[in-house]
């Protein structure tokens, strides 16, 4: 703005809210942008550093839903004696886990890349397994899943007597329950079964 339009320091000290004395230093030194020095200070959470990364590293280990999260883990830190707040447990963590892909050289979940396609074009179909109750008797069922890839919408079939030639059926079949084109899907599971 100084440099701009050159206003006396006054109005700029009106215009940012900014004493006279910092704006006369900021124009002497040329700097932009205001630097100010973080002290170190020692933090709550140094005693306890060492056991929580320990832990994160644990907690790294197992899978995603079996992982205890900053939340529990703080919980954890209190138990043992840390006064200290969740959010400095949270950004340890956070810092903890950027130290770790920057050493591995990961870069998170990877690269998302959509896939586009036309309505009818192309599907993902398979089987799954359950046992249910009908007439107080134990059967197993077999169901058949289509999920069509334009418009994600879903259909799950589930014939109670598994037949090799329904394998080739369901998925032409699910396609007339979504009122959609039966071209060639992209299934994963189902082959081609000769008699």
């Amino acid at each position: 703005m100084a440099l701009r339009e050159q206003p006396p320091i006054r109005e700029i000290a009106r215009r940012t809210g900014l004493s006279r004395n910092t704006i006369r230093k900021y124009l002497k030194s040329g700097a932009v942008e205001p630097k100010f020095a973080t002290p170190e200070r020692p933090s709550k959470l140094d005693p306890f550093a060492e056991k929580l990364a320990s832990w994160l590293k644990t907690e790294a280990a197992k899978g995603r839903k079996q992982r205890r999260t900053a939340k529990q883990l703080h919980a954890d830190l209190v138990a043992l004696g840390f006064t200290g707040s969740y959010g400095r447990v949270s950004a340890f963590a956070r810092e903890w886990r950027a130290g770790r892909q920057r050493e591995e050289q990961t870069a998170g979940r990877g690269i998302f890349v959509p896939l586009l396609f036309r309505p009818g074009e192309a599907f993902q179909f398979d089987w799954s397994e359950d046992f249910v109750i009908i007439g107080g008797e134990r059967t197993k069922l077999q169901v058949a899943h289509m999920k069509l890839s334009h418009s994600r919408a879903f259909v799950a079939r589930g014939p109670i007597c598994f037949r090799p030639t329904r394998c080739c059926s369901t998925p032409t079949g699910a396609g007339s329950a979504f009122s959609a084109a039966s071209r060639p899907g992209g299934s994963t599971t189902v082959r081609r079964i000769s008699d």
